[in-house]
Order: structure tokens, then sequence, then C-alpha cells
């Protein structure tokens, strides 16, 4: 017998129970704390334990299966070891030409599928020749005039081959139609066609505001492109029910799932109430979410997710599996990318990356480490894309179905945030439905608290932003970004459009344009159905959004108030914030006048969370704050200050216009003998943006980084005439392109 002792090790993972317990031992290491000390509260109210063990895990979660309902563990049997996710990476910019040549080299490169992003003058119906969008054309996205625009971004690209997502809401119809004409015009029917329409209006009114239409007719288009894909589109999704926006815009991770799902059921009651069936229509719902940077709470989000869609489509009748299955896209951070040592970015999307696919994503879109400065390069676009390259191909991450499943840890969560999203789920249900608690303003008031909350703690260093608010560099290189001449790409937009107009039937085009006014007024008819008329004879998109607004009664414009207080609460015997709270009360005592702010956002970007919370901040502090109204003109907003008497308008930007539209309000401010109003300006602001700014007569720039105390200092400091031309980075405005459409 050989005296070398066996390598084979019998080891046995029970505890030893003989000796001290695991509190006893984790409160010796922790010198008598209390362990429960170690306990984390997040900003939805859930309690995360340091530790988690069988006795949280509830019943019945072991036999979860993945394929099967409720579809927690993922909606097909063997997820990624039979197939991955769909690297779906969201673009569009400048024109059709543009973008089209940009898909084809991404798609060439890897890219499994397309996500369109359109210009802000697309979204809200206009042509590009329309007045009101002179600094947005091509912008954050590309510029959709006509069907003509619509073929060339599709040239070469086979529409019956290529799975196309599409993010429009406000001018749904009119975008939709034209896909489906350049489609025919490609010969491909439009039953062959694959892909996505967002088709979600309910959360533009909630945190994004790109709508054109009230709730109630914009409800009904819904229920148009849903009951016409299902009879006329097998194949295509029509709907994308997105919580995407809502992360974006400040929500906490249960208020995302829950009023993501609480959208999808009021679309559910639309449908069925144009006389569908849930079978005949549920299985092409799709949804779409943000996955932030809490890396556990977003990859059981989406679990939870879909076990709580799977019980909600039961309720509803549902009996094929197919309807039961919540099936999404989901898109990295874009709020959580940093102007500051921006390379950083690189890592928080691949953590993000990876917390979506452990999640169970069906695609992904992975952002680019520059979007918190400016679209996307080439450079970083390729890395974005490569970041999910690298996830499939060499982590080994699709070998296995749901890795995290039997998580103590996760499994536990996962129903901890399906319990708190019900809680917020039924107040929706108790107000009547997410369109009469979205015309209350019940998620709004919820998102925007929120969005306050956490703005106060990151000022405060509670929340960690690396090269932020700690580890900050002393130096940063710049880096290269793309920029796009919205000038040159709206001349070429309004040539093409003057030769679509020239070359139509008049008399064809005014017909069906007629038809669908009187199809909007009436409330009879399917719109979509119209539309493709409307575009198949030529008419542009803002011909076929106005004839709708017309039968309407007009475009829609929405109140907003300010949710006060929450800044002052978190910052409660904060020594800095009472000084300066003192020092602004000095002012008005010394000079008998409250300073006054107004917040403008400018152009078509309907995204404010930023303006939001830098107006709740400073109305905390003493200012006297007012927004102006959205999609303000640069001679409306100086119109508002004259008449408000302000002593300062600070203009929130997100979508690159500012080069164009801030100097205008300069210019009007002038015109009309009111050059002693000063303008700041924040957001997303490349830093070689600074000194054209500056020449225009901008006193300061605030960027994304900077307390906001700091910039409350620096805005009394300008109002007592210290006028300083600097650029102050400020964390809290809006300052992700990647959030300009998601």
């Amino acid at each position: 017998m050989s005296d070398t002792p066996s390598t084979k090790l019998d080891l046995d993972p029970s505890p030893d129970t003989s000796g001290p317990s695991w509190e006893e031992i984790a409160r010796k290491e922790l010198r008598g704390r209390d362990v429960l000390d170690l306990s984390t509260k997040t900003p939805d109210g859930l309690v995360i334990k340091p530790l988690y063990g069988p006795e949280d895990v509830p019943e019945g979660t072991a036999e979860a299966l993945p394929g099967v309902a409720p579809f927690m563990r993922g909606p097909r049997a063997t997820m990624y070891a039979g197939q991955p996710w769909t690297i779906r990476q969201y673009a569009g910019f400048s024109t059709a030409e543009e973008s089209n040549a940009f898909y084809r080299r991404n798609l060439a490169a890897g890219q499994k599928g397309l996500s369109v992003a359109f210009d802000l003058a697309t979204h809200r119906g206009y042509d590009s020749d329309h007045p009101r969008v002179s600094g947005d054309v091509g912008k954050a996205g590309v510029a959709i005039d006509s069907v003509e625009d619509m073929k060339i971004l599709f040239d070469e690209i086979p529409l019956d081959e290529m799975s196309v997502s599409m993010t429009m809401n406000g001018a749904v119809i009119p975008t939709l139609a034209m896909f489906i004409v350049a489609a025919e015009e490609q010969g491909v029917d439009r039953r062959k066609l694959t892909g996505t329409i967002q088709n979600d209006i309910l959360k533009e009114f909630m945190v994004r505001n790109t709508y054109i239409y009230a709730p109630e007719p914009s409800m009904r288009i819904v229920a148009d492109i849903i009951a016409y894909t299902a009879a006329e589109m097998p194949k295509f999704n029509s709907i994308s029910i997105s919580g995407y926006h809502m992360q974006e815009a400040g929500a906490t991770t249960a208020q995302e799932l829950a009023y993501t799902l609480a959208d999808g059921m009021e679309y559910v009651r639309a449908a069925m109430a144009r006389g569908l069936s849930v079978d005949q229509f549920a299985g092409r719902l799709s949804f779409f979410f943000c996955i932030g940077m809490d890396f556990f709470k977003e990859a059981a989000k989406l679990r939870a997710a879909r076990m709580l869609w799977a019980k909600i489509m039961e309720d509803f009748g549902a009996k094929d599996d197919r309807s039961k299955m919540l099936r999404t896209h989901c898109q990295t951070s874009g709020v959580s990318l940093t102007e500051q040592d921006p390379y950083n970015n690189i890592v928080r999307t691949a953590y993000e990356a990876l917390a979506a696919v452990l999640g169970g994503t069906q695609s992904l879109h992975t952002n680019g480490f520059d979007e918190a400065i400016a679209l996307p390069t080439e450079f970083s676009a390729r890395i974005a894309r490569n970041t999910q390259l690298i996830l499939q191909h060499e982590t080994g991450v699709t070998r296995t179905v749901d890795p995290l499943g039997g998580s103590y840890y996760v499994e536990a969560l996962t129903h901890d945030l399906a319990d708190k999203a019900l809680e917020l789920i039924n107040e929706i249900e108790a107000a009547g439905g997410m369109t009469k608690a979205v015309e209350a303003g019940i998620p709004k008031s919820r998102i925007e608290e929120s969005a306050a909350a956490r703005q106060a703690r990151i000022d405060r260093g509670e929340d960690v932003i690396v090269g932020v608010n700690r580890f900050r560099l002393e130096n940063e290189d710049p880096i290269d970004f793309l920029v796009v001449d919205t000038d040159d790409v709206r001349k070429q937009q309004i040539r093409r459009l003057e030769d679509v107009r020239r070359r139509r039937s008049r008399e064809d085009c005014e017909a069906a344009l007629s038809k669908l006014e009187d199809l909007a007024r009436s409330g009879e008819g399917n719109l979509l159905e119209a539309a493709v008329e409307a575009a198949r004879a030529r008419a542009s998109l803002g011909e076929i959004s106005t004839a709708m607004e017309q039968g309407f009664g007009g475009r829609h414009a929405a109140t907003h108030r300010l949710n006060k207080g929450v800044y002052a609460d978190a910052y409660a015997g904060d020594p800095e914030y009472d000084i300066l709270k003192s020092r602004i009360a000095e002012h008005v005592e010394t000079t008998g006048r409250t300073p006054r702010v107004l917040v403008a956002k400018l152009g078509q970007d309907g995204h404010d969370r930023g303006a939001k919370v830098i107006a709740s901040a400073f109305s905390d502090l003493g200012f006297e704050v007012e927004l102006s109204d959205l999609f303000a003109t640069p001679e409306d907003a100086a119109r508002k200050a004259v008449d408000l008497d302000v002593d300062v308008v600070g203009v929130s930007t997100l979508a690159a216009g500012h080069l164009s539209l801030v100097p205008k309000l300069i210019e009007a401010l002038k015109a009309s003998g009111n050059e002693q109003i000063q303008v700041v300006c924040g957001g997303v602001i490349p830093a070689r943006d600074y000194e054209p700014l500056f020449k225009a007569g901008v006193a300061e720039v605030f960027g994304p980084g900077t307390n906001v105390l700091d910039a409350g200092r620096a805005l009394l400091g300008l109002i007592q005439g210290e006028r300083r031309n600097t650029r102050m980075p400020l964390k809290g405005e809006e300052r992700s392109a990647a959030d300009r459409m998601g």
C-alpha cells in the first residue's frame, strides 16, 4: 500500500454548530458593535442585510425554472446558452445618409440589431423647416421629414432580415407609417417586418416630455398602433414600455419597476377596450429598463419584473404563456456617467452591462464613455460595442442559465423589490390607473422628490461618485467628441423637403391629410392606417402630425410645479447650507429684494430633471425661482424673464443646442433693453464651447460635477456683482447624451 496521502478531499459545506455563531464571530470582529449596524437602507426603503441565508429565501423559489411561468429565471428555457442577447446599439445623428453609413459600419463590426435615435424636431412632430427647431435639427438624433429620408436611413439594410427598434412616442404615427412605406418600396411586405416601436406615451407625461397631444388622444394612438400591428405586422412589437427614462429622471429602482408595469397595465386595458383579447396582442408587448450602478439590485429588478408581469397578465385573463412573458431591452445608465475622469465611464458601463446580462435581458445597448460630454464618437462607440462582444465571447457568462439563481441575497432581493413595487402599483390603481395618476401628477412628483434627494446625497458625499465627489484628479486631459453642424444639416433637410413637396401630387396629399384629420376629430377609424396612406402620398412628418393636432384640438401643454423642502430636509443641520441660506437672507434684508432666477429650457429638449433639481434646491436656499415653459424659444424665455423681473436666467441644456439658442436669448434680452439680466448655462456643455458662450455674454457655465451649494454661492455672487466668467461643473444637471432618447 502506498504511503502517499489521498488528494481527494471530503468536503462538507454544513457549518460546525459546536462553535460560536456567525453573529458572535461578527460582533467580535466589530469589537462589540451590533451586526445590524452593517445593514443599509436604500432609497427605495429596502433594508439590505450584511448576510443572507436559506431562511431569507421565499418558499417555492427553489422550484422556479427558466422558460416556465412566472419566468423569474428568464423567458426562454436555454437563455444565452442557446442564443446570446442581441447587441442593439442606439444611434442616430445628423442626416439619414450619415446615420445609414454609421449603422452599416456597426453591423459589419458585430452589431446584431438597429436602434434608431431621432432628433428632437422629429420627436416633437416638426419638420426641419419649422422656426421652433432651428437649434435642434440633427443634434441628438437623425432628422426624418419624409419617406425619402426613411428610405435613405435603411438603404442597403434589408428590412426583412434586420430587426429595427425605433425610440419614438410623440410623433409615433408618422414615423411608423414612413417606416412601413419605406419597407414597401424596398420590396418588403409589412408582415415580415421585425422590431419594436417604443409607443410609450405615459412615461413622456411623467418624465421625458416629448409629447404632442393630450393624454386621452395619445392613448388612442397607442391603442390604434397595437390594433394595426396585431392585424398587419405579426412579427413587430407594438410597444416598448419604458422605465429607462424614469430612472434617468431620478426614480428609485422600485419606482422604475412599479411605474413601468403600471404603464403596461394601462396599455393592456386600452387595447382590450378596442375589442382585442389579451392573447391577440400581449405576446408582442416588450419592455425597456435602465441598468444603473446598484449591481445586484438591477439584476434582481429584471427578475422581479418578469415574476410580477406574469401574475398581472394572468389577472387580465392571459392563457398563452407568450402573453405572460416579459421580454426586455436594456440600456446602461446615462445618468451614472460623469464628465470628470470620463474613462471611468468605461468601467461603469461594463459593470452595468454585466448586471443586465445576469438579470436576463433580451437585448442591450451600452453607452459610450463620452456621452456625459457630447454625442459618442466612432472611437467611443467601438469601445461600447466591444464591451458587449467581450462579455459574450470572453467571460463565460453565456454558459449557464441564470447563474445568480439560488443566491440567498439575490432571491430575497428579487422578492423584496417585487413587494415594494406592488405597494406603488396599488397606489396607482387606487388613483384610477396610470392615466388618472399621471393627470394627478402622482408618479411625476414621486420621481422628482427622489431626484432631489439623490442630488443632496451626492452633494453631501453620502453617495460616492469616483472622480467627482471623491478621488478627483487635479488636472484632466481633454478628449475628442462629435460635433454636428445643425445649420448645415437643417439646410440639407430643407432642400430635400422642398424637393419632395415639389414632386408629389398636391391633391393626393391634401386628400390623405384631410382624411387623417377627420378621423382624429371623429374618434373613429385607425389613425396609423390613414397615416400610411398619407406617407405614400409623400405628406411630411410635420404635416401628418399637424393634421392630427388639428383634429385633436391642439398641442398639449403640461403644467409643472416645484417640489420644495426635499433638499432642505437632506441638509438639515449642515453648517455650509445654513451659512449660504443666511447669506441669501442677509442679501434680502440689505437690498429689500429676493434674488430672482428663471430656470429655462430652450428648444425641443424635454428632459427637465436637471432643471427641476436645481430649481428645487435653489428655492430651498432662499432664491425666488420660476421655471420657463418647456420647449421655449429664446424669445419666449426673454419675455418671461423680463415679465418676472429676474436677476438671472439659468439655461438647462442637454441636447447640444446651446451654441445656437443661448446667444439668441442674450440678444433678445438686449433688444428689449434688459441686458442687466445675467445668463448662465448648465448641463451637457463640452469644454470647447465655454469660450464661445462667454464671448456671447454668458456669465457662468456649470457642467456636470459641481456641488449645488457651490453653484448657489456662485449665483449669489453674480447677483451681487461678482462676475467671474468661469466654468463650474454642476452635478445634478441632465448630463448624458445617452439619456437624450433612450
